[in-house]
């Protein structure tokens, strides 16, 4: 597997890139966000390290470039930052998933794995719940033969949802299933990205089918 680390401290992007080749990753350095977007488009990667505060081009950036030139290689941010606000902002940017520094190594590990298993994972047949479609291979969705657009975790939050319709699900279920995160203080962002969901889902359509289960977390439902 092919990583790219995007990280201007040289001795923290060294400790990385040996870290994961000891893990049996081959993994190349770019030490600013031009040169990170340039090495991601000229060449296929499995996962991308992307630190925020980059040099010539912040790493939130690179990431929108990179998502709007069609680039869906999984992007794991790296940050110092880890207020709520924060998170969101990085998740919308296109990233995946959000560690924040310092952090643990075998987390990195842990968390690169789990993003390079789910992309490589094939998803199957398209999902079909009243009138929403997702087609796993495209990652387009619709309701009612409208297009919807969604950012990378709306999507992921989304296939969750219709992966299992009908069944309450726990705002720790859906971190430790679309984020990978299992602590409760992330279920804030939980809460944010519901919402999301449910303006872009629900709200120009007279049924709707995400709701809350007070006490529990939320549900993919047709209404009674």
């Amino acid at each position: 597997m092919h990583i790219l680390v995007v990280e201007d401290e040289k001795k923290v992007a060294s400790f990385i890139k040996r870290g994961l080749e000891e893990e049996g990753f081959t993994v190349d350095l770019a030490h600013d966000g031009e040169e990170g977007v340039n090495m991601a488009m000229d060449k296929p990667y499995d996962l991308i390290l992307m630190d925020v505060m980059l040099p010539k081009m912040d790493g939130l950036s690179a990431i929108k470039t990179l998502r709007q030139n069609n680039i869906q290689t999984p992007v794991l941010c790296l940050t110092a930052k880890d207020a709520v606000d924060d998170i969101v902002s990085g998740l919308d940017s296109g990233s995946d998933d959000y560690l924040t520094k310092p952090f643990a190594f075998a987390e990195l590990v842990s968390r690169t794995k789990a993003l390079i298993r789910r992309n490589s994972h094939d998803r199957g047949a398209e999902l079909v719940f009243a009138d929403i479609r997702l087609d796993p291979v495209s990652h387009k969705v619709w309701r009612a033969d409208q297009e919807i657009d969604l950012t990378t975790k709306e999507y992921s939050l989304l296939e969750y949802f219709m992966r299992n319709p009908n069944q309450a699900l726990s705002r720790t279920m859906i971190a430790e299933q679309v984020w990978d995160y299992t602590f409760d203080t992330f279920t804030n962002i939980i809460d944010v990205y519901v919402n999301y969901l449910r303006k872009k889902i629900d709200r120009n359509f007279d049924k709707k089918l995400i709701h809350t289960v007070r006490g529990v977390g939320y549900i993919l439902r047709e209404p009674e």
